[in-house]
């Protein structure tokens, strides 16, 4: 039962109106961003330019700033199994960010909704169930979250899923990428939550 009321633990008792609002953003964040975004952005700046050979990283920290405010503002299972499966589905569904790699990334879902459900359980344990500091969360989340999903790539890599081609790129997208999304999305969440107090 400890393991449920921690999921229950939000930062505010908003009312339930907010509460809806909030849920829908976190929820179309979840979903539009991944499937749209990089088209957006190859689109505007093209596939060559700066902006868009980094739209990983952009729509990464986008996902994890989502993500860190679903666990500091939401809850409930339901929510939060919601917000941890949608970026990675819609991510395959769109295409757009793995390119090519996209349809071996379907092997990496439950990697990538573990490493999710990590960075979100972090929170939700450290810092609203022990009541420790924001950063402490947000280090524990995402050295966990890193872990999990490059630890799973190269088990699935070690059964040679991945085709060789692809490996260095898919290799540096779970790990390195994973890392730099993952602590830009606690930085950037920090200022949220900062307005939200």
């Amino acid at each position: 039962m400890e393991n449920e009321s921690v999921i229950n633990k939000r930062i505010t008792d908003f009312s339930k109106k907010v509460d809806i609002i909030q849920t829908i953003l976190i929820f179309l964040v979840s979903l539009l961003v991944p499937t749209f975004l990089g088209e957006i952005i190859t689109k505007i700046f093209g596939a060559t330019s700066v902006i868009g050979t980094n739209s990983q990283i952009i729509i990464g920290t986008i996902v994890n700033i989502a993500l860190i405010t679903a666990a500091i503002n939401l809850k409930g299972w339901a929510k939060i199994i919601g917000v941890v499966t949608m970026p990675s589905i819609a991510t395959i569904l769109g295409g757009y960010v793995f390119g090519t790699a996209s349809t071996y990334m379907v092997y990496m879902i439950p990697a990538i909704w573990l490493g999710n459900f990590a960075l979100i359980y972090a929170y939700k344990f450290i810092m609203l169930g022990k009541n420790k500091n924001y950063f402490l969360a947000g280090i524990v989340g995402v050295i966990v979250k890193v872990a999990i999903i490059f630890a799973f790539f190269e088990i699935l890599n070690a059964f040679g899923i991945f085709p060789e081609k692809l490996v260095s790129t898919l290799q540096a997208a779970m790990s390195t990428t994973q890392l730099i999304t993952a602590t830009l999305g606690v930085i950037i969440s920090f200022a949220i939550y900062k307005l939200e107090k």
